[in-house]
Order: C-alpha cells, then structure tokens, then sequence
C-alpha cells in the first residue's frame, strides 16, 4: 500500500458539468438523466454526457491525443466520432463486415485505426470520416486488439485469436515482424514505448520492442485476462480478469496490489487521468473507483450492461465509458 502516494486529502474537487446540452446531439438519442456526483474528500466522480448508439452493443472507445474526439466503436461496425468542444456526433462507413474489437487513435494525430471480428484492421482520418484510408483485409483469424507506438506513430500492432502479434508499418501499410503471445490485448508502454505488454490467457507478457524478447511475465489470475492498462509513466500495469484485478511492478515484476471483484465482475480499466493512485474499473453495470493508496473503493452505478471498454484524457480530464448498453458517457 506504501508504495503510492496517498490522494490529497485537500484535493480540487472536479466540477461536474450542469448544462444540460444534449438538446444539440441532434439524431442521438438521449441517455436517460445523469447519475448524481459520488464524492469523497472533495473529490466528484459524475457523468457529464452521453450517447446513445442504434440499439447494438459498443466495445471499445478512445480519446484522440488533444481530447477532442471521442472514438467508440462495436458491434454496429462503424466508428462514431465524438467532437468534445461542439458534442456533434460523426460516423465512418459500415466497411467492417463484423463486430469492430478496437479503435486506437494514432498518437498526435487525426488519424485512426479499427480492428474487427472479420480479420481485417483498417484505418481512417477523423477529419475526414466518410471513407477508408487504407485497409488490410487478408488476415487469417479475427483481430482481438491493436495499439500505436507512442513515438514512432508509423508503428502499430495487433493481435489475434490465434495468439499471433503482429507489427505493421503504417506508411507501406505492411507486416514488418510476427511474434506470440498476445490474444485479448497489446498496449505500447506509455511516453517512452520501450515495452509492450502483451495479454493471453491467464496470463500478461512483456516484451522488449526492439528486440522482441520477453522481459517479463505476470501470473497470478485464476481467470482469463481480458484487459490491460498502464499508468501514465508506464511503471505500473493493471490487468483485469472477472474476479479480480492486479498492479505488477514493472521494475520488480511482481504483483503489488489486488482487489477482488466481489459481487461484481470486472471487465475493463482505465487509470484516472488527474490521479495516479485512482483506478476506474468498469463492471456489469457499475464503475468501481479504486483507491489504491488507502485500498479503498466507491462503486457509482454508470451503466445497463456490461462496461466493455474505459478511456481516458490527461489533456481534458475526462473518463469515458463503453457499455454493452449502446451508451458512452463521459464522467469528471
């Protein structure tokens, strides 16, 4: 528990948004009202916006690298584009044929990628969502996850469900490397991306970039790892399984917190943008703000369904959340 700082007891609280603005979300269709503020110690948690996809389940979102666009995607094959300064809502082409798995934005840029259930990973530029920039349709096995280098923005990488990761260059729009041992999720190390992280199984793997060596493995879950994070600084990785959720050590390589999900089960995590030592996890149909200095924790009921994926803004400060519901809300 010594090894995080604890969360200021005098902390700024952050202000949750009381303009009611959805009237100008125009087609989208309205959430339901906003779940009230959970605060502690001056801390607030509250939602601050939604959208409501067509009645199909989303499973992944993003934010770009200024914050100004929320990209969510699912099972209804496009990506939606969230303008976070108008709240006006774009749309890509249905060209995935199956559910879409991913959608990363590529570091300090417009640009983003997809993954997909029908193997194929394509890209697109959110200022100019009406077509495809480039495709690679001739996968052999559904695309589970992909990520972009945080420094070298040609570089990106996905995995698959045959425990295969690939790296692709982004300007020949080729496959430069294959290795193993990825399957639900590959996350670059944050900043630096001298490391990626890599769950399969029970099981998360580090491998050195450069060298493709495995530097570190992390076992301890009794059940399938279905997502990964890491902290800003990329020192720290949480990895999610439905009953539990862990913090390993990338300089010790051991797992040095644990909280068990109880009644819940958990699906997704995102480290919170303003404070290190706060972990949000996404639930069945609540989000559980994990202390981890003080290894304490508040549950906030967020959604109808499943959290599938969390994301996250330090630019912005924002939280938001996917759900099987067919909503992403926004929370501060």
């Amino acid at each position: 528990m010594d090894r995080f700082d604890p969360l200021d007891e005098n902390m700024e609280s952050l202000l949750s948004h009381e303009s009611d603005s959805r009237d100008i979300y125009g087609t989208i269709k309205q959430c339901p009202p906003e779940h009230p503020k959970e605060s502690a110690k001056g801390f607030t948690f509250a939602e601050v916006g939604c959208i409501q996809t067509r009645n199909s389940e989303v499973t992944c979102c993003h934010f770009s690298s200024d914050g100004k666009v929320l990209a969510s995607a699912g099972h209804d094959k496009k990506v939606v584009l969230w303008n976070m300064d108008t709240l006006k809502t774009e749309s890509t082409p249905e060209e995935h044929k199956l559910v879409i798995t991913e959608v990363r934005f590529r570091p300090n840029s417009s640009q983003l990628a997809t993954a997909s259930f029908d193997k194929s990973v394509r890209l697109w530029d959110a200022a100019n969502p009406g077509y495809c920039v480039k495709a690679y349709n001739s996968h052999p096995s559904p695309v589970m996850s992909l990520d972009f280098h945080p420094k070298k923005t040609d570089l990106f990488c996905f995995c698959d469900n045959d425990n295969e990761i690939r790296y692709f260059n982004l300007n020949t729009f080729s496959c430069t490397r294959i290795s193993k041992g990825g399957m639900a999720q590959v996350r670059f190390q944050p900043r630096i991306g001298h490391f990626l992280a890599a769950a399969s199984d029970k099981v998360v793997s580090i491998f050195d970039v450069e060298t493709d060596r495995q530097t570190l493995t992390f076992q301890g879950h009794s059940e399938i790892v279905n997502y990964i994070c890491w902290d800003a600084n990329g020192e720290y990785l949480a990895s999610v399984s439905h009953n539990l959720v862990k913090i390993w050590s990338l300089v010790t390589g051991e797992c040095i917190q644990e909280l068990g999900s109880g009644g819940n089960q958990f699906h997704s995590c995102v480290f919170h943008p303003n404070y290190s030592t706060l972990l949000v996890i996404g639930g069945i149909s609540s989000l559980e703000l994990w202390n981890m200095a003080e290894n304490k924790s508040m549950t906030i009921s967020a959604h109808e369904n499943i959290i599938s994926a969390l994301a996250q803004s330090p630019v912005t400060g924002m939280v938001a959340s996917a759900s099987h519901d067919s909503s992403v809300k926004l929370w501060k």
